[in-house]
């Protein structure tokens, strides 16, 4: 039986950036006032990022002040930088339990919650944030990444519109906008956000990465592969636009350019399976079958759930008239590709 052989290139995407944290900003406190006087050196080496010896300074002022809501507050930003995130939390929880109203303490305890993956907290707090500072652009912002992640792409952009409006050069926020609005096949929308985040700084690698996969969606591959060329000049090793690059290229059949792209890929980033398949594909459409098997099974040492590099190695091998193709396709079929389950159905047991 004849089997009608194709492979998939699937590249890669960006994920969501995250701002650092605001600055840390000292309040017109009495002067005489121990505490308050630690306190301010405090603000001082935080903002000089002498962030020992800040930490010290918030130490004193809250033993000599118990309830120094604020102290607690920027004493949890210093840990941040320390890399303590478990303290940080436990110094927010203190400046909230000292003074509610605190909506920017909300808002770095949502920071500390999202980088250890508590998302459901992090909402939690943007939420809270939002409900204390209606203005708070970047709750907004980070609470529709949040939803982006869920899948809920509507409710995302309506965050980022929010963000936006009340930061008008909010280039991430209109970035983001945009692959949200990419998710939703509004590729013009996306276009014209990715646009305005370049037009505020133009030195945003992404956002030209994220426009570039947008013209490709809309099946403009020149200007994706304008796009991709323009991330690259911007991020030398900015491999993920080398893969979708060369995945630009794939589909316009110019195989040799993209194997040159996914090479570059690898290069920078050794274990990237994704551009170890798509090479497979692209040797694969030159007939070179034995590299398109080499290329899949790269692929698969780095991801062995890579369904399709097992599809597209199985695809090879039967060019090779290897026995092992179907053994290989019925690994794809149990990892969740049809096609897999299609291919390892013509085999003879």
């Amino acid at each position: 039986m004849k089997r009608i052989l194709m492979f998939i290139a699937i590249a890669g995407c960006t994920g969501l950036l995250l701002n650092a944290q605001d600055t840390v900003r000292a309040t017109n406190l009495g002067p005489g006032q121990d505490a308050e006087k630690i306190y301010n050196s405090g603000i001082s080496n935080y903002t000089n990022k002498n962030y020992s010896a800040a930490l010290n300074d918030f130490n004193q002022a809250i033993t000599m002040k118990p309830d120094f809501d604020l102290a607690y507050f920027n004493r949890g930003n210093t840990k941040i930088e320390l890399k303590d995130v478990k303290g940080a939390i436990e110094d927010f929880d203190k400046a909230i339990a000292i003074n509610a109203s605190n909506d920017n303490a909300y808002f770095s305890r949502a920071q500390a919650r999202l980088s250890i993956g508590d998302k459901q907290g992090a909402s939690a707090d943007y939420n809270k944030t939002i409900e204390l500072n209606g203005n708070h652009a970047q709750a907004y912002y980070y609470r529709g990444g949040l939803k982006f992640e869920e899948g809920d792409y509507k409710n995302a952009i309506a965050d980022y519109d929010k963000a936006v409006m009340l930061k008008s050069d909010y280039a991430y926020a209109y970035n983001d906008r945009g692959s949200a609005k990419r998710q939703l096949e509004d590729y013009a929308g996306a276009i014209e956000d990715y646009n305005k985040a370049l037009s505020i700084n133009s030195d945003l690698a992404f956002a030209h990465n994220n426009m570039g996969s947008a013209y490709r969606k809309k099946g403009d591959l020149k200007k994706a592969i304008e796009c991709y060329t323009k991330a690259i000049a911007a991020k030398k090793d900015y491999y993920v636009a080398y893969n979708n690059r060369g995945s630009a290229k794939f589909d316009s059949h110019d195989y040799k350019g993209a194997i040159d792209d996914f090479s570059a890929a690898v290069n920078i980033k050794y274990d990237y399976a994704f551009a170890y398949n798509n090479r497979a594909a692209a040797k694969y459409k030159l007939k070179d079958y034995k590299g398109s098997v080499d290329d899949a099974s790269m692929a698969i040492k780095f991801n062995d759930k890579y369904g399709y590099a097992y599809l597209n190695r199985g695809i090879a091998k039967e060019m090779l008239r290897d026995e092992s193709a179907c053994k290989d396709w019925e690994t794809a079929g149990s990892l969740g590709i049809d096609s897999g389950k299609n291919y390892a159905g013509t085999c003879t047991k």
